[in-house]
């Protein structure tokens, strides 16, 4: 694609008069013409933002600044009456509360009054108008599909962004490559707008209150069939999944076959959301389901345990940590192309603190960092002591605790995709959110240490050496990214402790997973 701006128009008019020249324009549904009159484009309008038109004519597709033309023809916009519109296909999950939340956010941030207009079963718009003028300047359309809905519309070009539950596939990548959306795997392409988990629920009537990774991962694929090795009844276990077809599905399929399972029982009975699978799990004793944290209805939630003794539940803090292994964030997808001003206003609405606290009070987890005082990390040193490997003395434990009393910890965390020095989807997010940080000098003057620890698998020392090298990626990554910060103003450090602070047993992949990660430390 070749975009044409406003500062270099004026230097293409001699090419462009050369190559017009002699030869008439053929009727289309726009002409844009220079103010001086010298330079004349004749083609199909592909969009236009409030800003930049976007034509397809003879020489490619351009993008051109809207102040430096005029436009003829009956497919020019009207200026004056310019409404900022944008289409959002996806998981319900995220456009049933969570888009309409931060719409409305934004609408009374911006001074618009909201109207919403239900347009069937499944698609509603928001219309943001000025009060003053009783004119609208934006509208938002939402369509609750699912996950792979949502990208089939935007590869189509009927949706502008993507509600999704899950990372983008490879197919979808190749796709929106080969039809001029950029990629789509790139971090410029997707945005974390909160997060979820995935948890083990149960009825109130079921006395399990607690199941081990890999007890989970076996009756899952219906290698326990029955309760009783579960400390339950002796009565047969009914599971419960969401659709494969939803992104949730596909995230527990996901995360689940990390997690030691080989597959999913064939009598596993499949929901399509999240409302569904709790109901149906609250009425039943015997069964079992993986859903989604914000979703959970009436029925309760199964600690994950190890053979170790660590129990992790998916509490907000665990979550935005990654402490809890089975976290599933929420993405917006966005194609390689320029949306409307309100749109871009919109997005960077959804990175700001009043964004945040939106995002917790629909009942989401918020990545806004918090800092946790070592007094509220007892728990935390006290299984340094306990579950440490072997291989961890007396006096590693002594220099972590030295030099972590005097700081706080972040809730940014870093951890890596199984198998790849690859930093996962919401590892990339903080190091994005960590990056504007320290653009913004919000960090200036403070200590920042990244902190690597791993799992106990291996020799100790082996250990401790991937732990560093891991704390020194992250740093680097973020130090790249944070391209305009003043590095000066602040102390950034690498540590490392290797397995001396085990946050989950080693038994399971999940386990480990929660184990190998970068802290970071701060004062």
């Amino acid at each position: 694609m070749q975009h044409l701006r406003a500062a270099s128009f004026a230097a293409l008019f001699p090419c462009l008069l050369a190559l017009l020249a002699g030869s008439p324009v053929a009727a289309q549904d726009v002409t844009l013409t220079s103010r001086d009159g010298d330079v004349t484009i004749a083609g199909d309008l592909l969009g236009f933002d409030g800003e930049f038109y976007r034509v397809d004519t003879i020489y490619g597709e351009l993008t051109v600044d809207g102040s430096g033309v005029l436009c003829e023809g009956p497919g020019c916009p009207n200026l004056n009456a310019y409404v900022a519109e944008a289409t959002l296909s996806g998981a319900p999950t995220m456009g049933r509360v969570l888009m309409p939340a931060l719409i409305e956010a934004f609408a009374l941030r911006q001074g618009l009054e909201l109207s919403r207009e239900n347009t069937s079963d499944i698609a509603f718009t928001y219309t943001l108008s000025d009060p003053e003028a009783d004119e609208a300047r934006g509208r938002f359309h939402i369509r609750l599909t699912n996950t792979d809905e949502g990208f089939a519309d935007l590869l189509a070009g009927e949706a502008d962004m993507v509600m999704s539950l899950r990372e983008v596939t490879r197919a979808e990548a190749i796709r929106g490559r080969e039809i001029g959306l950029g990629d789509l795997r790139d971090a410029r392409r997707s945005r974390v707008l909160a997060l979820d988990a995935l948890v083990p629920l149960v009825s109130a009537g079921n006395p399990v209150t607690q199941i081990t990774t890999p007890e989970l991962a076996q009756v899952l694929s219906g290698e326990i069939t029955d309760w009783t090795p579960l400390g339950g009844a002796d009565a047969p276990i009914a599971v419960h999944l969401h659709d494969s077809t939803t992104g949730l599905g596909q995230a527990t399929e996901r995360q689940m076959l990390r997690g030691g399972a080989t597959g999913f029982a064939g009598d596993a009975r499949r929901h399509l959301n999240g409302e569904s699978l709790s109901g149906a799990v609250a009425q039943d004793p015997f069964a079992i389901g993986v859903g989604s944290r914000s979703q959970k209805g009436l029925t309760f939630e199964l600690a994950l345990t190890g053979d170790c003794g660590f129990g992790m539940t998916a509490t907000r803090r665990a979550v935005k940590t990654e402490d809890y292994p089975l976290t599933a964030p929420m993405f917006l997808y966005l194609p390689a192309r320029r949306l409307p001003k309100m749109m871009r206003e919109f997005l960077a609405f959804t990175r700001e603190p009043a964004a945040q606290l939106v995002v917790r009070r629909a009942g989401f987890v918020d990545q806004l960092p918090e800092e946790i005082a070592i007094d509220d990390q007892g728990d935390r040193f006290a299984n340094a002591v306990l579950r440490a490997g072997e291989d961890v003395s007396l006096e590693d434990l002594q220099r972590m605790v030295r030099l972590l009393s005097p700081l706080k910890r972040l809730t940014t965390t870093f951890r890596f995709e199984p198998g790849s020095t690859r930093l996962d989807a919401q590892s990339r997010a903080n190091v994005e959110s960590l990056a504007r940080a320290l653009e913004s000098g919000f960090y200036d003057g403070r200590q920042l240490v990244f902190v690597g620890f791993s799992d106990g698998e291996g020799p100790a020392s082996a250990n401790q050496k991937i732990a560093l090298r891991r704390a020194d990626t992250v740093k680097e990554a973020v130090i790249r990214m944070a391209e305009t910060a003043q590095l000066d103003r602040m102390s950034l450090e690498t540590e490392a402790f290797g397995e001396a602070m085990p946050m989950a047993c080693d038994d399971s992949e999940w386990g480990r997973r929660a184990n190998r990660r970068v802290e970071i430390w701060m004062r």
